[in-house]
């Protein structure tokens, strides 16, 4: 990070600026899986690397916050989404900003006042503050211009948590408007998820009143689990020889190691089922599903080439049999 808090999320993933999404995605996958926590236990520095990979992804697959980002630098999440329209194209040299708040009212003002860019937020409501634990999105949607005294005074903001984070649950500690206001996430939580804090949200000046703050919760990208559903899944890479052969695998689960029978010839499109080892649910624990992926070594040994050149010879059977003649147009 610069010294006016400007992190390179480009550089961070170690990819171009003009990078597509599915370059993005690889670069994530291949860090994630070098700094994950669970590779580097007890790493306080690899796990710091992790959350800030994280973070990267999280702004970078997501085209509207990219666009955000690449056109405001380090204030991206600190604008409103409606900021689009009324700022595209604006030339802004963010290193003469001391704080944020330059910034706005310098930007506001090329809009032509307050209101003019289309920024959420109203006096009472919550501004464009920082530091809120757990990875807010955009900030939080308050009413977009003066309002009567019926107004709707609810708010809502997004937190980023981790895969452990929703399968075990977990405490936050989020600023609301100067508050510090604690938040217990509970096991199971699934991207869409949405928790309402009663009485946290924007305050109507001189009434007293204030609405409700809703948390709308997103689950990070991780770089073995996806959830379908209530059911957990994952790839599982195997060998040549345990596809073919069948035996007994050692396979990751959410709760630790287990061992998981294989059987003989299994195709690729199957799936083993492990019952009552997926995610939390409501009365219990879904399924895992682990779908077989056939990984080949980088390189064989010479032992390994000589026996495959065998299998090669001694084939019975042409994999391709029944393929080339269903594919007769």
């Amino acid at each position: 990070m610069s010294a006016n808090g400007y992190r390179d999320y480009f550089k961070v993933l170690g990819v171009e600026r003009g990078a597509d999404a599915d370059t993005i995605k690889r670069a994530f996958r291949k860090l994630a899986r070098q700094y994950h926590p669970d590779v580097n236990p007890g790493d306080a520095s690899a796990e710091a690397r992790f959350k800030e990979i994280s973070e990267a992804y999280e702004v970078l697959s997501d085209p509207e916050k990219r666009r955000r980002y690449e056109q405001f630098g380090q204030y991206w999440s600190q604008v409103g989404g409606g900021a689009g329209g009324g700022g595209a194209g604006v030339d802004v040299d963010f290193g003469r900003y001391g704080n944020f708040d330059d910034f706005i009212n310098d930007l506001l003002g090329r809009f032509g006042g307050p209101g003019g860019g289309g920024f959420t937020g109203a006096p009472g409501g919550f501004g464009f503050g920082t530091g809120f634990p757990g990875g807010f999105g955009a900030g939080f949607s308050g009413p977009g211009a003066p309002r009567s005294a019926a107004a709707d005074l609810d708010a809502e903001a997004t937190i980023l948590i981790s895969y452990a984070e929703a399968f075990r649950g977990c405490d936050r500690t989020l600023a609301v408007n100067e508050e510090r206001v604690q938040v217990r996430i509970p096991p199971g939580v699934k991207s869409g998820s949405r928790l309402r804090l009663k009485g946290k949200g924007n305050l109507q000046p001189g009434t007293g009143r204030r609405g409700d703050l809703y948390l709308n919760l997103k689950l990070q990208d991780h770089p073995v689990w996806r959830l379908d559903g209530d059911q957990l899944r994952a790839e599982l890479p195997l060998s040549l020889d345990e596809l073919a052969l069948g035996g007994d695998v050692r396979v990751a689960t959410p709760d630790g190691e287990a061992t998981v029978q294989v059987p003989p010839g299994m195709s690729l499109g199957r799936s083993l089922r492990l019952k009552g080892k997926g995610w939390p649910l409501k009365d219990g624990r879904g399924d895992l599903l682990l779908t077989p992926s056939l990984r080949l070594p980088e390189s064989l040994s010479e032992r390994e080439r000589q026996l495959l050149e065998e299998l090669r010879r001694a084939r019975s059977a042409d994999p391709r049999r029944d393929w080339m003649s269903e594919a007769r147009l």
